[in-house]
């Protein structure tokens, strides 16, 4: 019988090769409904958070980064900062 680490170990090569093989189509949608990005602007002088889906595209700007990020997370998505 296989140990639950070697399990794991076999489940993490096998998701792996998986990716491996993903077009770069595929590969740039992985995540694109779960993860959004916060990233610092000016917004007419005022310092501001920009979210953006995985894909880039620009969702919303907000006046905080902790609303930006509650925002993300009650939409069932991970922010994540880009600087």
């Amino acid at each position: 019988m296989n140990s639950p680490s070697t399990t794991k170990t076999a489940t993490l090569h096998e998701a792996a090769a998986i990716l491996r093989h993903l077009s770069p189509q595929d590969f740039a949608a992985f995540g694109v409904d779960h993860v959004a990005y916060v990233r610092p602007v000016e917004v007419e002088g005022a310092p501001a958070f920009s979210v953006h889906a995985a894909d880039g595209t620009p969702l919303t700007v907000l006046p905080e980064r902790d609303v930006a990020f509650a925002t993300i997370r009650q939409n069932d998505m991970e922010p994540l900062s880009v600087h």
